[in-house]
């Protein structure tokens, strides 16, 4: 069985280490000059800095044990602590009542009380087609939402609350409500909505030491990873995909291909692809990701890992300093590296600023909100994403369910990933489509990786990571694999 995978991010990757493990033969196909895909680690200004804040979670046992037998003991627990920037002012997430109410004033957690309460009295007519807008406000009252929610989504998506899905909000913060964050703020019960977590495990090389090691494992397994190396298109015959072609001409065979490139493009790369799946395609959007590095000259900013920009006068979305992660990061500088992200559309002005302005930009911005009071700005470096957001818009499910259904019907195919299955995934996520898809292969096992989403919670065992390893459901520890993936 030869497998060609497209693109090395979370997915891609996952999936040809664990094909690897199991002895097939594997090629991937990269088409940035690393791997790691949004989860990549880089060296910047003898520091060590991911794309933007990367805190990796799960209660799947499967995802925690690969992730284990990866990175080994080569981790460090962080105890986040992100906050809301809103008005000049600081707000704790998770909520913390007081602290909330406090910031707001009297008079504005008076509005925002009431407005809930009056949410909970109005009688809504069912509906399967709900807004953003719509579903938080039900919950939190408007009030809130125009303060916590409305700003900060609209900088993200690029459209209004009104025009993005409730889909976005069902899978990210689901069973959360005012309610219930009041409870987690007061640890009335035992659950902690995953949204709230406030421990995770993080890898002392940076985020992207998870794919870098899953790489090298590749390579020395006799297999290949190309880097550098775009897929112009996939060939087939009647219904069979057979190979692909890269962008230099050259083509390749192979029995199966994983595809973790931006949906768009798969489907604009096979031949006999009907109007209504071209139609669909040319309905769905993704957002891109410009981020802004900037060098302070001091050690001791703020204690937050990152921070959500809700004002409307910033156009900032959040901002991490990476000072505060793991020591590993810095290596022992005197200074620290913050990143700004903005989020736009390839047409946006913003897209082809150039690296000066953007820096000028975001330095002007970070001088605003009082975070850094009067350090020197040393530097800035830009970092460009392109389609990092799949834009959940009102009807996406619907385009992409019809172009699944067509795609489905092309044997030995498998999208999987943020970009491949079009789903505002986490790294967890990805990794177990990457292991899913491996199985499919592999064993020939039915998963249906399209069902694989930021909501999913069918684990087969649940644990979650802990210093001493996995901690198993009924508090049972389970020690570190020592695997076969430490650097060779």
């Amino acid at each position: 069985m030869r497998t060609a995978v497209i693109g090395a991010g979370a997915a891609g990757i996952t999936a040809a280490y664990e094909l690897s493990k199991a002895g097939h033969s594997v090629d991937v196909f990269e088409a940035a000059p690393v791997v790691g895909g949004l989860g990549r680690s880089f060296d910047l200004w003898g520091q060590r800095v991911d794309l933007g804040p990367h805190r990796f979670f799960s209660c799947d046992a499967r995802i925690n044990r690969l992730w284990l037998e990866v990175i080994g003991r080569d981790y460090a627990m962080i105890d986040r602590l992100t906050r809301i920037y809103y008005r000049k002012r600081f707000f704790h997430y998770p909520l913390k009542p007081f602290d909330a109410l406090s910031n707001l004033g009297g008079w504005e957690s008076t509005r925002c009380l009431a407005s809930y309460a009056t949410e909970k009295f109005r009688t809504r007519a069912a509906s399967h087609d709900l807004s953003f807008e719509q579903w938080v406000t039900s919950r939190f009252g408007r009030r809130l939402f125009e303060v916590f929610f409305k700003t900060y989504s609209e900088k993200l998506w690029g459209i209004s609350c009104e025009d993005l899905d409730a889909d976005f909000a069902a899978q990210r913060i689901k069973k959360l409500s005012l309610l219930e964050a009041i409870k987690n703020a007061f640890q009335i019960g035992t659950t902690q909505h995953k949204t709230l977590v406030d421990r995770f495990a993080y890898p002392k090389e940076g985020s992207g030491a998870l794919y870098t090691r899953m790489a090298d494992f590749i390579e020395r397994k006799g297999n290949k990873v190309y880097l550098n190396s775009p897929i112009q298109r996939l060939m087939s015959d009647h219904g069979h995909v057979t190979g692909v072609e890269l962008s230099t001409g050259e083509k390749r065979l192979y029995d199966h291909v994983v595809s973790t490139m931006p949906l768009t493009l798969l489907v604009k790369s096979l031949s006999g692809v009907p109007d209504s799946v071209r139609a669909a395609v040319d309905g769905l959007s993704f957002r891109n990701t410009i981020l802004v590095y900037l060098e302070i000259d001091s050690k001791n900013l703020f204690p937050d890992n990152w921070i959500y920009v809700h004002s409307p006068e910033l156009q900032t979305g959040r901002i991490t300093n990476f000072r505060n992660w793991v020591p590993e990061l810095h290596r022992g500088s005197e200074n620290s590296i913050l990143a700004l992200e903005y989020w736009c559309n390839r047409d946006d002005t913003l897209w082809s600023d150039s690296h000066d302005s953007l820096a000028a930009t975001a330095s002007a911005e970070l001088r605003k909100t009082g975070l850094i009071g009067k350090a020197n700005i040393l530097r800035g470096h830009v970092e460009r994403l392109n389609r990092c957001y799949p834009v959940y818009r009102r009807g996406y499910k619907t385009l992409v369910s019809h172009i699944a259904k067509w795609i489905n019907g092309i044997n030995n195919l498998t999208p999987i990933g943020r970009y491949g299955s079009f789903k505002y995934n986490n790294q967890d996520h990805s990794l177990l489509m990457g292991l899913l898809a491996a199985e499919k292969i592999n064993q020939g096992a039915k998963h249906n990786l399209w069902d694989i989403n930021t909501d999913y919670e069918s684990y087969q065992e649940s644990a979650v990571i802990t210093e001493l390893g996995l901690r198993s459901e009924h508090q049972e520890e389970l020690p570190i694999p020592t695997g076969t993936l430490q650097p060779a």
